[in-house]
């Protein structure tokens, strides 16, 4: 499927804030475990501005341009559906994950915090990473 030629850059666009998330992400894990916590914070609320905006784009796009099906062939086909189905799974698992670690940190129930971020961050990490893979999958490497 064409994608119309006013919603061409979407899918560009929400890679870039896919991979900007997985970057924040990073660096956010990595200023916390520094004891950076005002930092640290600061990283983290710009991934949740980050993945929100995506998630607004990505909604956008796909109201608008309808669904856009895999062209690769053989065994593109499987590694792609496979990537496709967990990053997905995992999206939607992650949006209530990301919500209570946050509100839990805001809050300051760092212990509290700290049991569900250690599993927010492993999940939130593959699913910005994946969300890359997929749009280089689905745009690029097989189109």
């Amino acid at each position: 499927m064409q994608i119309p030629a006013p919603y061409a850059a979407f899918p560009a666009v929400n890679a870039t804030l896919n991979g900007t998330c997985a970057v924040l992400l990073f660096t956010g894990r990595s200023l916390i475990k520094r004891r950076r916590i005002s930092a640290h914070r600061a990283v983290m609320i710009a991934a949740v501005t980050v993945s929100t905006i995506f998630l607004i784009s990505y909604v956008y796009f796909h109201l608008h341009a309808g669904v856009i099906r895999f062209q690769g062939q053989g065994w593109s086909r499987p590694v792609y559906f496979s990537i496709l189905i967990s990053h997905t799974i995992l999206a939607v698992v992650i949006v209530p994950l990301v919500l209570i670690t946050l509100v839990r940190g805001l809050r300051e129930r760092f212990d509290r915090h700290r049991v569900i971020a250690r599993w927010t961050y492993p999940l939130w990490l593959y699913v910005s990473v994946t969300g890359v893979v997929v749009y280089f999958m689905l745009y690029h490497w097989f189109a």
